[in-house]
Parts: structure tokens; sequence; C-alpha cells
């Protein structure tokens, strides 16, 4: 498995949850659908949000990936320095004659960094299998630790210096 960029592992995690926000519990597919169909309109008319998750949203349902492989590599950089239409090549949204395929490429033209990232956090969405984040879990943050919190630092503020402050002189309730 291949690690991707922290970025596209964390708008991967919040397309997820928004995704699973938007079906709600229990999960009602038809808001869900009508959202979808909300956001894609936007994007296929030139519109839309900003924002990396909206248009992963909008294309996750509709994308097909062409190259995974190459979209793993892509997904190490997400500044993507570089020419986005390697991404565009890599999916496509051919199977949907209407809005989706016009979504795709209104995107593509009008927003084409952000529509690299959106593509590649769908992707990221739809084949957790492929790829791996930083262990970022307290337990591997604990491993490195070198335990010394409990000594205070030169520059740190004790309890003398705290309690000049302190109009009441004494404990707190």
């Amino acid at each position: 498995m291949k690690k991707v960029h922290p970025e596209f592992a964390f708008q991967s995690r919040e397309l997820e949850g928004q995704i699973e926000g938007t079906l709600g519990d229990p999960p009602n597919r038809k808001n869900y659908d009508m959202m979808v169909q909300a956001l894609v309109s936007e994007y296929a008319d030139g519109n839309g949000l900003d924002d990396v998750n909206m248009m992963a949203f909008a294309l996750v349902d509709r994308i097909r990936f062409t190259d995974p492989k190459g979209l793993v590599r892509e997904a190490m950089d997400y500044e993507g320095n570089g020419d986005p239409a390697r991404v565009f090549a890599m999916a496509n949204c051919d199977a949907d004659e209407g809005e989706g395929k016009a979504m795709y490429e209104a995107i593509c033209a009008n927003h084409p960094e952000l529509a690299r990232q959106a593509i590649i956090t769908a992707f990221l969405y739809k084949n957790q299998a492929r790829w791996e984040d930083d262990d970022q879990s307290l337990d591997q943050l604990a491993r490195d630790d070198e335990g010394d919190d409990d000594e205070l630092d030169e520059g740190a503020v004790g309890d003398d210096f705290s309690q000049i402050f302190d109009q009441e002189g004494g404990d707190r309730e």
C-alpha cells in the first residue's frame, strides 16, 4: 500500500463523514440523491462552491477511474506541482451522458487545481484499500514521546508568577 499526502487522507475522511451525514441514520437515499443532483447541476452550469469536498461529493457517484495506479501516485502530492490535465486523463464521467459529463468538463475547465484535488479525493474515498495514512493514533504518538512533560521548561510560568494575577490571593473553588 502507498502512503498518500496527509491532506488527501484528511479530505477523504471528511468526504466520508459528509456522505454519511447527508445519508443520515437511518439512511435516506432520496435526500442524498437530491443533494448530489443539486451539486452536479451547479458545477455543470459553471458555478458551485470552490470546495474540494463539495466537488468530490458531486463527483463520487458519477466518476470512473481509468488509471488507479497513477491516481495513487498523484495522491502523494497535494499541491500538484505540474499539469492537472494528467489527473483529468485518469478519470472521466463519460458513462453519465447528461449533467455528469458536463459537470466534469466544467470543473476541469473552470477550477483545474481544485478539480484535480477533488478527483483524487473521490478516488481515495472509493478505493480505501489502495492507500494508507500516517498513523496519528495516540498510541503511535506516545511511542515518539520522550516523557518529559512533567518537567517545567525554563520559560514556563510557575505557580508564583501566576498568583500575581490572582486577586483573591488563594485557591479558587
